[in-house]
């Protein structure tokens, strides 16, 4: 899917309006409903969302999306680092990425129910996707 130029625009309205760069829900709800998703985890004693790895973690991919947000124009050249370190380094499945992104959406919706709007769903969808290919 490409991003239109509204697209993007409505993104970075979006996510930098709300400051949610440091917000890990959607990373720990990630971790509940797809458990097979612990698997990269199972060096954590304790998988809880008020435990200091999942806050720590959730941080740090919620980071990296609003860095994709940044870099949004050029996404594929922005995040090639990222992208390397998931498939070649971690060995990610990239399949975890739809996961994430699917309870990105689902979180965001729940705790921003006002600007969470039909366009703003659609267009962090077809960002989230990019996010996944690129």
């Amino acid at each position: 899917m490409n991003l239109t130029a509204k697209d993007k625009n409505t993104v970075r309205t979006f996510w930098f309006c709300l400051k949610i760069k440091s917000f890990f829900p959607p990373f720990f709800r990630m971790l509940v409903v797809y458990p097979q998703t612990k698997t990269y985890f199972s060096h954590w004693k304790d998988p809880s969302p008020s435990s200091a790895p999942v806050k720590k973690h959730g941080a740090t991919v919620m980071a990296g999306v609003a860095d994709a947000v940044a870099k949004i124009d050029d996404l594929r050249a922005g995040l090639l680092s990222l992208s390397e370190l998931h498939a070649f380094t971690l060995r990610v499945d990239p399949a975890n990425f739809k996961v994430l992104s699917h309870n990105i959406l689902v979180v965001l919706a729940i705790s921003f129910p006002n600007d969470f709007t039909p366009e703003v769903h659609v267009a962090m969808d077809k960002f989230l996707s990019a996010l996944k290919y690129d």
